[in-house]
Order: C-alpha cells, then sequence, then structure tokens
C-alpha cells in the first residue's frame, strides 16, 4: 500500500514553524498536502500550571499534556493511512517530541530561532491579541522558556534539518526541490 510522505515541523515558541509549513503547502500546492497544525488541538477549557520559581499560575499551552492528543493521534493517523494522499505536513511545539507521531515521519525539520527574537515576535504576537507586555513577559520568563528548555529544545538533535527561523535564505527552495525528487 503506497502512503503518503510525512514531514514534521517542531521548533520553539514564535520560531517560524506555521511560517514554513504554510510556505511549504503554498510551494508544494500540486501534491494537495494535508496540513496538520498543532495549535488547533488544544484542550477547552485550558489547562494551567503553576511556575516553579513565582509560584504564579498560567494557562499551560507548552505541554503535550494541554493537546487533545487523542484527536490529534486521530487526525493523523487518518492522514499518514490515507494512500491517496501524497504529503502530509505536521507542526507544531511537539511534532518531533511524541512518538506516535515520530515514528510516522520521513523528514524530520526543526525551525531554530535565538530566544530574544522567538520573545519579540512572542511579544508582538500577543499583545497584538489584547495582553499586555508585563502578561506576555512574566509567563515567557516563568513558564514558557523552562518548558522550551526541558521539551523543545532537545528535540533538535531528532532532526534531519535545521532551518533558521528567519527563513530569509534558501531553507524553502532546498526543501521544495528535495521533496519533489521523493514525490515523484
Amino acid at each position: 500500500m503506497k502512503k503518503p510522505y510525512v514531514i514534521g515541523i517542531g521548533g520553539g515558541t514564535c520560531s517560524g514553524k506555521s511560517t514554513l509549513a504554510n510556505q511549504l503547502a503554498e510551494a508544494m500546492y500540486d501534491f494537495h498536502p494535508v496540513m496538520i497544525h498543532m495549535d488547533a488541538y488544544y484542550i477547552r477549557p485550558l489547562t494551567y500550571t503553576v511556575a516553579p520559581i513565582t509560584g504564579k499560575t498560567y494557562c499551560e499551552m507548552n505541554h503535550p499534556d494541554a493537546l487533545n492528543l487523542a484527536k490529534l493521534k486521530e487526525d493523523f493517523l487518518a492522514a499518514v493511512q490515507n494512500p491517496e494522499q501524497k504529503l502530509v505536513v505536521i507542526e507544531g511545539l511537539f511534532a518531533l517530541y511524541l512518538p506516535e507521531i515520530l515514528e510516522h515521519l520521513d523528514l524530520k525539520i526543526f525551525v531554530d530561532l535565538k530566544s530574544d527574537e522567538r520573545l519579540v515576535r512572542r511579544i508582538k504576537r500577543h499583545m497584538a491579541n489584547g495582553d499586555t507586555f508585563e502578561e506576555v513577559t512574566d509567563r515567557y520568563l516563568d513558564t514558557v522558556r523552562y518548558r522550551h528548555d526541558e521539551l523543545v529544545e532537545p528535540t533538535r538533535w531528532r532532526a534531519d534539518m535545521v532551518f533558521n527561523g528567519t527563513l530569509a535564505g534558501k531553507e524553502l527552495d532546498i526543501l521544495t526541490t528535495y521533496l519533489r525528487s521523493q514525490l515523484s
């Protein structure tokens, strides 16, 4: 049975994972890629965590337990087991972390961006959504960076490719050339 080519795109918060996935989908449109964005699987109502140092309570969106893993796995497996699909892309913080996803990946990409750049992007994004500067930075400093070090950064070593999160180079061209050779 023919199976689709499956790509996982991981990396830290605001590193450029979704941007790369969306650019890839556009560049590979003729293969009708199925896109799975892990952000769509957060449990509602949100779960909470207590910061280990300050004791403040925050929404937990940087741990796999914050995701509806059963639904994510169901949708992911349906896509990767569909012989009519040619290309499946899953992106998110834990795309290279969860064993149930990792075992199906043909190509693993880690999007890397320095922490100060990710923080600036996060501040801009969350302030545009109504959060204050203090809310964004306190949460980042109290919980997000610890989760990154604990759960996300180690997945870099599982990656086949590490891309610069500025996506200002030839990453997309290299990736699409490679994928077209694999899918032909």
